[in-house]
């Protein structure tokens, strides 16, 4: 009985709070009789105009202070500096909407009400750097259950981190239950609720209406009109991911907007590979009255910096700095490639959110923000807006396949949100640049060399029958890997022979090849069979200077093919190139497609191939279909063309599958003494 009452008990508390919560959505969204929301949905997923990006400093005194980035007057800083120099550019705006002339805030943002009660009080803490709510069991447990991002330790008290989204939220809660603010913190409070306001109504008229934006003269540069359109979108959105596709001119459009809002001292990071690249970047478009200073930071161990305009520090290094980067003053960071920061839990991603925790302007460049898996863009984006889709167990929760799935459920829907609500800015080659060939991919099966491949094979068959005898789900995942990449190896080893065949027909009929591979036993195998061609070659063993000199020999016509390791292309421009031919695959097409972007750039005047050359047997096959999981997640994200309903069904799929699928032929193919073992296996595995 007893158990039956506490039951009865929670039953009755949850009904309350449900119909608080629906009192809640009514006021915010309007009465009963229009559509009713889905009250499992954020208000945050709801609402198509509201203060995501509203960004605000903290002043020396700890005052809060709202960048309103609109008037020439305003003290962004309240310090006496001046605000950032947007006026500078010039917006050609397109046909404004009339109806938004006078464009009221959204209701979620009018001032509370309260003479009909107070539930508890709103204070500030400015070492923490949170809002706390300390009020009524009801209040507090609302706000606990509505916002993911909220600290729900401590009864009765519910802290919130200041941050700009967070400005709306508390002014929506408040309106339900109206909250006494401290007398020290109530001019600090109207100011931010009053940039909250104003970005609202910018933001929306900027979502109706876009504007192009020319940058000033210190930018030395002539901007497309679609890079204009994409320079008014990062300055109406100063924390946002830029991911056109490749080759679409996302570094000149980050450089135009450090000038036109004088956006100095800036930082830039970027992969190690492309530090020289932003270096002559920065010197071809970037002119400050002066002379624009530029240190390139070096090594891992701090020294004094310099002063400069512009640092760049690549990411490997950022683990080094930690402590010291954050601690200084940027008015921007730009993350360069932020697949990067595709994984949490590093040194190197750890330091990327301190120094970006702050910042006025956050900006993530990348053509690929994600990899293997559609939910890693959560820690993409967290890197650049702390908890704009929520704490990762609620993100994965609301828009994956349950707690902990690192799969979209629905990438479409992910990446309209992310559009919608100012985030991300997706522009493909197709969209804007229609003078540029179409790639044109061509599968094509080549010989191999089977005893090549039986002797790399040979160690695997102790991994396959220590797999047998292994149940520890994670150990028998590790051996599964090593198995995997010991074929794939094996794979592009005994093929190799065959791609160099092919090359070279290439070759002779006057093609410019980009070759690429993985491991460097075969780039070995491409630089013996490929001697004569003189080949160059950027496979992660050189320095930068040799990588520079293989780059030039390739682009001034020195040698016709470049043979490139699979995840070495980001950043490189090779647009000289008239065939991409992939003598080894990767798991991910993202990598692919990157991959095939260093020739298919502005600039690039052909039509280009794209080879795939797969073998009949190995690791080919199970690579081919596990490709089309991660198409569907990479094309449905960015918004692309969604392929055809074969591939879109191998998006529930997982890679881990065809891994063990690749590992279950491997077990009939070179065990068969055991052969109804593994008829069993494979019958279990089916089921």
């Amino acid at each position: 009985m007893r158990r039956k009452g506490k039951s009865l008990k929670a039953a009755m508390q949850a009904r309350e709070m449900q119909l608080s919560r629906d009192r809640f959505i009514e006021e915010r969204y309007g009465s009963a009789d229009e559509p009713e929301p889905d009250n499992d949905v954020k208000p945050s997923e709801q609402s198509g105009a509201w203060c995501d990006e509203l960004d605000y400093v903290m002043r020396p005194d700890g005052v809060l202070e709202p960048v309103y980035g609109e008037s020439p007057d305003d003290d962004a800083f309240g310090d006496g500096t001046d605000a950032p120099a947007e006026m500078e550019s010039q917006p050609e705006s397109l046909p404004p909407d009339e109806s938004l002339i006078n464009f009221a805030p959204p209701a979620y943002l009018a001032e509370p009400d309260r003479g009909r009660g107070i539930y508890g009080t709103l204070t500030y803490n400015a070492r923490a750097r949170v809002w706390t709510i300390r009020g009524e069991p009801c209040v507090v447990e609302l706000a606990k259950r509505l916002f993911p991002g909220c600290d729900g330790r401590g009864r009765g008290t519910a802290r919130f981190a200041a941050h700009a989204r967070i400005i709306g939220d508390l002014n929506w809660l408040m309106l339900r239950y109206p909250l006494e603010i401290a007398d020290r913190d109530r001019a600090r409070w109207q100011k931010a609720v009053t940039a909250a306001r104003e970005y609202a109504v910018r933001r929306e008229r900027a979502r109706v209406a876009p504007s192009r934006v020319t940058p000033p003269a210190t930018f030395r540069g002539n901007l497309m009109p679609f890079q204009k359109l994409g320079l008014g979108f990062l300055m109406d959105n100063p924390r946002a991911l830029l991911a056109d596709e490749m080759g679409l001119g996302k570094t000149v459009q980050a450089l135009a907007l450090l000038c036109a809002k004088n956006a100095f001292p800036a930082i830039i990071i970027p992969p190690p590979h492309l530090v020289r690249n932003w270096e002559r970047e920065i010197a071809n478009f970037v002119e400050l009255p002066g002379g624009t200073r530029v240190h390139v930071v070096r090594g891992i161990k701090p020294y004094d910096l310099p002063e400069a305009d512009i640092y760049i520090v690549h990411y490997l290094l950022l683990r080094g700095w930690k402590k010291v980067l954050p601690k200084l003053s940027y008015r921007a960071v730009i993350f360069d490639e932020a697949q990067e920061l595709r994984h949490a839990g590093t040194e190197k991603y750890s330091a990327a959110t301190l120094i970006s925790g702050d910042c006025e302007t956050v900006v993530g460049l990348s053509g690929t923000p994600i990899y293997n898996r559609g939910g890693e863009i959560w820690n993409v984006i967290n890197a650049i807006d702390y908890h704009f889709l929520g704490d990762w167990e609620s993100f994965t929760r609301e828009w994956c396949y349950g707690y902990g799935s690192d799969t979209v459920a629905d990438p479409e829907k992910l990446g309209e949100y992310l559009r919608r609500e100012g985030m991300m800015l997706r522009r493909t080659k197709r969209e804007v640049l229609p003078e540029l060939p179409p790639k044109r991919r061509l599968v094509q099966e080549i010989d191999w060399d089977d005893e090549v491949y039986r002797e790399y094979m040979r160690p695997v068959v102790e991994s396959l029958r220590a797999l047998r005898g292994e149940t520890d789900a994670s150990r028998r995942a590790i051996i599964e890997d090593a198995i995997s990449q010991t074929e794939r190896q094996a794979t592009g080893v005994a093929k190799a022979p065959y791609v160099c065949a092919c090359v070279r027909t290439l070759l002779e009929a006057g093609e410019k090849v980009l070759l690429f591979a993985h491991h460097h036993a075969v780039m070995d195998i491409y630089k013996r069979e490929l001697k004569r061609y003189h080949p160059a070659f950027i496979t992660g063993r050189e320095n930068e200077r040799e990588k520079d000199a293989a780059l030039n020999a390739f682009m001034a016509g020195a040698t016709d093919i470049c043979c490139i390791s699979l995840r070495s292309a980001s950043g490189l421009n090779l647009q000289r190139a008239t065939c991409v031919v992939f003598g080894e695959m990767d798991w991910s097409p993202a990598v692919h497609s990157q991959a095939e972007d260093r020739a298919h750039r502005i600039g690039q005047k052909d039509s280009l191939l794209c080879y795939y050359l797969v073998s009949p047997r190995g690791s080919d096959q199970e690579m081919q279909l596990a490709l089309g999981l991660k198409v569907s997640q990479f094309v449905g994200l960015m918004g692309d063309e969604t392929p055809g309903p074969d591939q879109q069904a191998l998006l529930e799929s997982q890679a881990r599958e065809y891994i063990s699928r690749l590992v279950h032929r491997l077990d009939g193919e070179m065990l068969p003494d055991d052969a109804d073992i593994h008829n069993e296996r494979q019958k279990k595995h089916d089921a």
